[in-house]
């Protein structure tokens, strides 16, 4: 081959050429697209052209070789950081960046041994796009020669890149409707729109939240509260105030899923004291209760929790909402004779939580200046439960009573590694060791509630107390689906079995009450607000919130995932198919359609509250709006 008689235009097409395959096996490879047809194929494939024509063909105004191949260059570079950006979050959050978390980077420094089990030495495959384009710079004489574009060249060739954008959109739009306007799942709309196109999508929605906030009024409440004031539980008053002035400690299990519960690994328990506690007299355990955080992970658990609403769509609440006006259960409490507080064993800062508490209400933050923490007690993210766990009581025992605190774990956290004197049971034996070391941190963090409910009753805040503990999130993400297949017997994980994954425990512990029993209700995060309060005797029925009593008589069976997944008593639609929830089969698509609707009316509600910031036009004391004056 003749290298001098390439065409004039080679390098730019060596540019498209290689990143758009590249992006395309790394959508094969690196992402867990469910594919189901040759058309759902087809999209997968063209959709990143129509960005590549368009930012490779820029290149066509400048004179000079040496600016447009810097230019080349350049985007090459760009373009592969936000490939590979994507990668290294896939593979730790089973999820895809948006603009908040770019913005989020104080936290990195933080991620230590998370971040670093997400990078591989052949990740440089990532960047072959560049490496090629640069070799081809340095090496083909086409690439020296200056060119001039006459325009209606250039025009023909830009007419054609958006020819390809219009004919993505309108395949996607045919394959999925709505796609742009109604899609909370983030992965479909990279497998239908491509990953560059939606970044573009992310910072379109992250400008339009902002306005929306700048431009609300609070007129956008009347919806929302029919809505939430039309689907209200009456109060169950059989449990109505029983615990009526306890302190209330809430326990956040990090990445704790239901299946370790009552469950075994290589014939020992993985959880012997929480399995004691499923069948204690004064406890309540919710088997059918489903985490509904999205990329806020811990500190969307934390939100949930507190308000009865979604975390964003897009990032962490606690980033991206800091400054709104919020109606938290701390607040509710703290109005009522609590003390309120958060007990933390890491930096204030981490994920915002000094500015997000204080819109939370939160009167004091007990942070890891609060521990002794020394390298013999801390592993991993920090100080290991057990010791939190004992120093935590230490704190409790001062704070005036009643009071309520929640705590938050730590131990449990992706990657799982621990030390050897705390590996209390032998690992998993499969091919993924992240899977394999799970099963051991879970039992330590077990071993570590035991050690706290023997410290409260020491401490004597036991018998007064009301102990609620939820499992966080998931901790095993998708990326695992082959051990853990291995480990529930199956062949395979499906959409079915993957959404079934994602409930974590719940229980609320009622020391010397007698009433506590097994419940199987259909429950999830957003329901804990209102139940906890209403244990307490303190009515909710004026608080814009979308969970509700899960003692009630006129609770739902139906859980809404943030990514529009949810499940019912009957049906689990996922992977935008609708499966009976009692065979796992596949079922008829219009089972599901009324609370696929009603799933999107509740994100919809709960992202219109938050983007526009309307609690802060809301009276939760008379159930009114308040004065339209902007703030």
């Amino acid at each position: 081959m003749n290298l001098k008689k390439l065409p004039k235009h080679s390098i730019l097409v060596i540019a498209i050429i290689t990143t758009w395959i590249k992006t395309y096996i790394t959508y094969q490879t690196s992402f867990d697209m469910k594919i189901e047809n040759a058309m759902q194929q087809l999209i997968l494939f063209i959709n990143p052209l129509a960005f590549l024509l368009f930012i490779y063909g820029i290149s066509l105004f400048f004179k000079t070789a040496k600016v447009r191949n810097r230019y080349m260059i350049t985007m090459s570079i760009i373009l592969s950081i936000v490939v590979y950006g994507n990668v290294a979050f896939y593979r730790f959050f089973n999820d895809f960046l948006t603009l908040p978390v770019l913005f989020q980077t104080s936290n990195f420094s933080d991620l230590g041994n998370s971040a670093g089990s997400s990078m591989y030495f052949g990740d440089i495959f990532y960047f072959t796009d560049t490496i090629l384009l640069i070799l081809a710079v340095k090496f083909l004489p086409v690439a020296k020669e200056a060119t001039i574009v006459k325009p209606n060249l250039r025009r023909t060739y830009f007419v054609l890149s958006f020819a390809m954008l219009f004919l993505n959109l309108g395949l996607a739009e045919t394959e999925r409707p709505q796609l742009l306007t109604r899609s909370f799942d983030r992965q479909l709309l990279v497998k239908n729109i491509g990953t560059f196109n939606y970044q573009l999508y992310d910072i379109f929605i992250q400008s339009k939240s902002h306005a929306q906030r700048a431009f609300a009024d609070g007129s956008e409440l009347s919806d929302v509260t029919n809505y939430i004031k039309s689907n209200q539980a009456e109060n169950n008053k059989k449990t109505f105030g029983v615990a009526k002035k306890r302190n209330v400690i809430i326990i956040s299990l990090e990445s704790t899923q239901n299946f370790v519960i009552n469950n075994k690994v290589n014939g020992q328990e993985i959880t012997p004291f929480l399995n004691k506690l499923t069948k204690d007299k004064d406890t309540f355990y919710f088997d059918n209760f489903y985490h509904q955080t999205g990329l806020g992970k811990t500190s969307d658990a934390e939100f949930i929790i507190e308000n009865s609403l979604f975390g964003t769509g897009r990032g962490a609440v606690f980033f991206t909402n800091s400054g709104n006006t919020f109606n938290s259960m701390a607040e509710k409490l703290d109005n009522n004779g609590y003390y309120t507080s958060v007990l933390h064993a890491n930096n204030k800062s981490f994920w915002n939580r000094d500015m997000m508490y204080q819109a939370l209400k939160i009167k004091h933050f007990y942070d890891v200046d609060s521990y002794h923490v020394t390298d013999a007690n801390s592993a991993n993210w920090g100080l290991k439960d057990i010791p939190y766990m004992d120093q935590s009581v230490n704190i409790m025992k001062k704070l005036p009573q009643p009071f309520y605190t929640r705590m938050i774990t730590l131990s449990n956290h992706f990657p799982f590694t621990s030390d050897p004197e705390d590996q209390l049971i032998k690992p998993y034996t499969s091919d993924d060791n992240t899977v394999n070391r799970y099963f051991q941190t879970v039992r330590y963090t077990d071993e570590a509630i035991k050690e706290l409910f023997k410290d409260l009753k020491k401490s004597g805040l036991y018998d007064n107390s009301i102990i609620v503990m939820y499992g966080d999130h998931y901790g095993i993400s998708e990326n695992h689906n082959k051990a853990m297949a291995q480990y529930l017997g199956k062949d395979s994980i499906t959409p079915f079995d993957s959404a079934q994954l994602q409930k974590v425990p719940f229980f609320i512990h009622i020391p010397h009450s007698g009433i506590g029993k097994q419940m199987h209700e259909v429950a999830g995060q957003m329901d804990v607000r209102p139940t906890i309060l209403h244990l307490l005797g303190i009515n909710t029925k004026d608080d814009l919130q979308l969970g509700t009593d899960l003692f009630s008589k006129d609770h739902k069976d139906f859980v809404t995932f943030r990514d529009g997944r949810f499940v019912t008593d009957k049906l689990v639609y996922a992977g935008e198919v609708c499966y009976d929830k009692k065979t796992g089969q596949k079922t008829d698509i219009s089972k599901c359609q009324p609370y696929i609707e009603q799933s999107n009316k509740k994100l919809d509600y709960s992202d219109k509250i938050i983007n526009g910031d309307l609690l802060r036009f809301y009276d939760d004391q008379t159930g009114k709006t308040k004065s339209n004056n902007k703030k």
